[in-house]
């Protein structure tokens, strides 16, 4: 939609006029423009009493009926919401129902109103930042804030502006990230777009306007956001609490904003407290200090509209874009990766996809080039029906079935940077996979002659910047493998009655293992228990756990690793494990996608970073219920050539898929005597190495 300059202009008049003079507009609350509708809403910081449970009820009954087209019922509830928590100085109430109203004004279309409301709620979560009481808060009020900003502008045609705000939202959200505890307050549901969805926003802007560097280090924390809509409090470091730069085309608007922020905040608190006075009971000199803020504050609205409209301005904000992609940007994101890379011991490159609407994004970073991006035009329902067809090719085990989709996928994710690989010489390809790619082993893609794993090894990550790439193991292989072998456990798999029976290959592929790794530990069925096994897990540098584990979509606490005695480890359980001397985890009997159900991948996402919580450097699991004797195949070739320390985890997994579709099995795995062919993806592709892969 085009915007007139006309009403641009108004919009700065608007944010000018509203942060310096703390003006109250009836009825208000701030939302994005335009919010998708459908996305998970997230909320602003509330501690509860009885006043604010009134008015978060008021909120909750505004919201619907702003849902049902009943706009000026809405608005009247909201209005007496704000009266409410304005009359009690419960400023984050109040911040939060000014949220809200601007989202009824949304939903009308009347843009500018809404704004409004935007920029009051800005000015009241910027005071509270600056006198911030409980640490994180703020940070997370104001950052959403941020991002409604930036919706807006995007809506205005303004896409520099909108990256600009966007990259806010970014840097406040990640400051809060070292103290996560602050994103369990329990909070006032404000919001129609989730942070996730706003990281995902910015990604693509900065991808249209070719900023590659800086899409980059979103695509990065988005999957650290992902992590937290689904777990809660999730940690972050050093790498992480960096945000995303302010490139140097930005950071005269960012001085100016910041300026502007400070100076309403001060002025407009003074002002507040002098209005308080009644206007009979004001001395002289309180009358002449009001007329004095007022004429401060149109002066800080001249000069900051001044600014931001002037012919100079105006074109350098036109040329950000152009200008960023051509810096040579010093993120030390990005730096720290190419440094990660080109210590690892084979030549490895790391592959980002992301997926939109209408396309495929894909960058790709080696240690030497500068990131490499590629955009694939395909509809994010067509990949998640090629998606959904390769894994019923693999689970029917028909080669022809597989193949097709199989050959489709390898088009989309590896044909269009298949040169960039060739010239790089790479052997190894770390990947980052997002939504529904996260089902899928990137392994069994076809080229058309051949799979990728026979070109290629591949390490899954959760994100770059939560993952070490480079601690190496630790060369005295210790082993504790634990089996669930025999009789039968009903459990209840979110909405779903499920039965898990023994696996009787598993108690075969305990055997083999301890053949293979001397003095390995090994427990079957009912000593295979969850008291009894987790103490002695981090005693081993290896934990082989032959049994059931589901990973579901839905909560943390619906996804689990079943035990020989019937006991059962959720995601959240998983956590508290302490593992730090485990170089690696293996759950050779996993299951996602039950029932045919396929989300976002969150919860393969979450299992790769509960596992690395515990301090264990790298996990192996399946991606869907696979043939125990298959099993047992891969995993004697995988243990027969890990322990000699010539090969790392990621080498070893494919050295023994190779083995699996080719039928070279190693000397030691030969004599235990193979049974039919196991050359389908079906039997060998579901095994995906996630973390440390060395």
């Amino acid at each position: 939609m085009h915007v007139p300059n006309r009403f641009f202009r108004v919009v700065f008049v608007t944010l000018l006029i509203s942060l310096s003079s703390g003006m109250a507009f009836p009825g208000t609350r701030l939302m994005t423009a335009n919010a998708h509708p459908n996305s998970r809403k997230t909320a602003q910081a509330l501690p509860q009493n009885n006043n604010q449970s009134q008015v978060t009820r008021l909120n909750q009954e505004g919201i619907k009926l702003s849902g049902q087209g009943k706009f000026a019922q809405a608005l009247q509830i909201l209005e007496k919401a704000l009266a409410m928590s304005q009359e009690n100085e419960e400023r984050s109430v109040h911040a939060a129902t000014l949220n809200n109203i601007g989202r009824v004004y949304q939903n009308q279309g009347q843009y500018s109103q809404a704004l409004k409301y935007y920029l009051q709620a800005l000015r009241i979560n910027k005071e509270l930042q600056l006198n911030e009481k409980t640490p994180g808060q703020a940070h997370i009020a104001l950052g959403k804030t941020y991002s409604n900003l930036g919706y807006l502008f995007e809506r205005l045609q303004k896409p520099e502006l909108a990256i600009f705000f966007y990259k806010h939202c970014v840097i406040n959200r990640e400051k809060v990230r070292l103290n996560p505890a602050a994103f369990s307050v329990q909070q006032i549901d404000a919001y129609n777009l989730t942070v996730a969805q706003t990281y995902r926003t910015l990604g693509e802007a900065l991808l249209k306007g070719k900023r590659i560097k800086e899409a980059l280090r979103i695509m990065d924390l988005v999957k650290v956001e992902e992590l937290e809509e689904y777990l809660h409090n999730v940690q972050g470091n050093q790498l992480t609490v960096k945000g995303i730069e302010i490139v140097p085309p930005e950071r005269q608007i960012k001085q100016k904003l910041d300026k502007t922020l400070d100076d309403a905040v001060t002025q407009g608190k003074e002002l507040a407290s002098l209005r308080e006075i009644p206007a009979e009971s004001r001395t002289p000199q309180q009358k002449q200090r009001i007329e004095e803020l007022v004429a401060t504050q149109q002066k800080i609205m001249d000069e900051f509209y001044d600014f931001i409209s002037s012919p100079a301005v105006t074109a350098q904000v036109d040329q950000i874009s152009r200008t960023a992609r051509q810096q040579n940007l010093d993120l030390e994101s990005l730096n720290a990766i190419r440094d990660n890379l080109a210590r690892l011991p084979e030549k490895s490159v790391l592959l980002y996809p992301l997926v939109l609407k209408d396309s495929l994004e894909l960058i790709l970073i080696t240690p030497e080039s500068p990131p490499i991006h590629r955009t694939v035009a395909v509809k994010r329902e067509k990949l998640y029906q090629t998606i959904a067809a390769f894994r019923q090719g693999l689970e029917n085990r028909t080669t022809e079935d597989v193949k097709t989709p199989a050959r489709q996928l390898y088009d989309w994710l590896i044909k269009p940077i298949e040169n960039d690989l060739k010239q790089t010489g790479t052997q190894t390809l770390i990947y980052a996979p997002d939504d529904q790619l996260r089902y899928i082993p990137l392994a069994a893609l076809y080229d058309g002659k051949q799979w990728l794993v026979q070109r290629f090894g591949v390490n899954h990550i959760t994100s770059a910047s939560l993952t070490n790439f480079n601690t190496p193991r630790e060369s005295n292989v210790r082993v504790l493998a634990a089996a669930f072998t025999k009789g039968s456990y009903a459990v209840k798999v979110a909405n779903r009655q499920l039965t898990f029976s023994g696996l009787p290959f598993a108690q075969r592929e305990v055997e083999s293992l301890a053949a293979t790794v001397p003095g390995t530990t090994q427990i079957l069925d009912d000593a295979f228990t969850l008291k009894t096994t987790v103490p002695q897990m981090d005693d081993h540098t290896i934990v082989h756990l032959a049994t059931h584990a589901a990973f579901v979509v839905g909560k943390p606490e619906d996804s689990f690793i079943l035990f020989g005695n019937g006991d059962r480890a959720n995601l959240r359980d998983v956590a508290s494990w302490s593992l730090p001397r485990v170089d690696l985890v293996v759950l050779s009997a996993c299951e996602t996608g039950l029932g045919g159900k396929l989300g976002n991948g969150e919860e393969i996402l979450g299992f790769g970073y509960q596992i690395q919580k515990t301090g264990a450097r790298s996990a192996i699991a399946s991606l869907w219920a696979v043939d125990d004797g298959g099993t047992q195949s891969l995993m004697s070739s995988f243990y027969a050539l890990l322990p000699s320390g010539k090969l790392t985890k990621a080498q070893a997994l494919r050295q023994a898929q190779i083995a699996l579709i080719t039928g070279n099995f190693p000397v030691a795995v030969q004599q235990q005597g193979i049974g039919s062919s196991l050359s389908h993806p079906y039997y060998w592709a579901p095994f995906i190495l996630i973390g440390n892969g060395l």
